[in-house]
């Protein structure tokens, strides 16, 4: 029997084949797809534990520690569990202002608000910590900044603490030349809380810290130089170790000396220009004695022409 005459209701093997391969495309999509969504679900599971502080990152819950993954926050705002990882953030920001204006500048916190996006308000409660209040989203969050160390006019080193992250940082000043100076800025934040730690994937942080860093080169360069005073305290290990009023007068003596040295230096040279004079005094006693020489002379000449006319 040939093709063309078999029976109709009889499959072709062609036909079975695209049959089967069809159920094979067919079942291997929705294996797929299956995975797929798998992974979309398990992805939504594991964000969401993080950002309520539920479970070990990896969207196993934990009901040790009160539904906390058995996770305790350090020092630092560390994990125990490590589901929470830390934004390593640096910049750099050259501004056309000298070393010292740009310091200054640095230390009036309460200026802050004035010209950058995320702060609200900074507060002092004395030379070593201060108390900010931060925009994060459609909310607020407050911190509290405890300076570890700070050098005038090299570098400030600060951690502070909050309900919803913890952060260390350094800021260092750097003359490249005397109306140019580089500011890095170096932080570790560790975010605690569902804007905090959904930002944080986005890097949202180095972001802002970048946008506020341009404000405050731009604040800066506009500012009068000579209206800016900062605290020129120095601070070691959390604790003052001089007082801006004990920088200030070390610096002034400093200046006293220099304008004595700078006296003295111009006494010295006018001594030296009145031995120059007394030397030329002493020129002008040995033109005159040359002068009364030849008077000697012209007396004696007098003296002979007399002789020879009485003789």
């Amino acid at each position: 029997m040939t093709p063309d005459r078999q029976d109709k209701d009889t499959p072709s093997p062609l036909g079975s084949l695209k049959d089967a391969l069809g159920g094979y495309l067919s079942a291997r999509g929705h294996s797929l797809v299956g995975k797929a969504g798998e992974r979309i679900g398990g992805l939504t599971d594991r964000l969401t534990a993080s950002a309520n502080g539920d479970g070990d990152g990896n969207g196993n819950g934990n009901d040790n520690g009160g539904g906390n993954g058995g996770s305790k926050r350090g020092g630092g705002g560390k994990s125990g569990a490590g589901s929470i990882k830390a934004t390593h953030i640096m910049e750099v920001v050259d501004i056309g202002v000298p070393l010292r204006v740009v310091y200054d500048q640095w230390t009036q916190l309460q200026e802050f608000s004035d010209f950058t996006k995320g702060v609200r308000s900074v507060s002092a409660e004395d030379e070593v910590t201060s108390n900010w209040n931060l925009k994060v989203g459609p909310s607020s969050r407050s911190w509290k900044a405890t300076v570890q160390e700070q050098v005038p006019d090299e570098r400030i080193v600060w951690t502070s603490e909050g309900a919803k992250g913890s952060t260390r940082g350094v800021v260092t000043f750097h003359e490249l030349a005397p109306r140019l100076t580089r500011v890095v800025v170096v932080c570790e934040y560790y975010p605690s809380g569902f804007f905090e730690k959904t930002g944080n994937l986005w890097r949202a942080q180095g972001r802002r810290l970048r946008l506020d860093l341009k404000h405050f080169a731009r604040h800066v360069t506009l500012v009068d130089e000579e209206e800016v005073e900062g605290w020129r305290g120095e601070i070691r290990d959390g604790e003052v170790v001089r007082t801006h009023e004990e920088a200030v007068e070390e610096e002034n003596d400093d200046e006293e000396d220099e304008y004595e040295d700078d006296e003295e230096e111009d006494d010295d040279d006018y001594e030296d220009g009145d031995g120059d004079y007394e030397d030329g005094d002493g020129d002008y006693e040995d033109e005159d004695s040359e002068y009364e020489a030849d008077e000697d002379e012209e007396d004696e000449y007098e003296d002979e022409d007399r002789a020879r006319r009485r003789r």
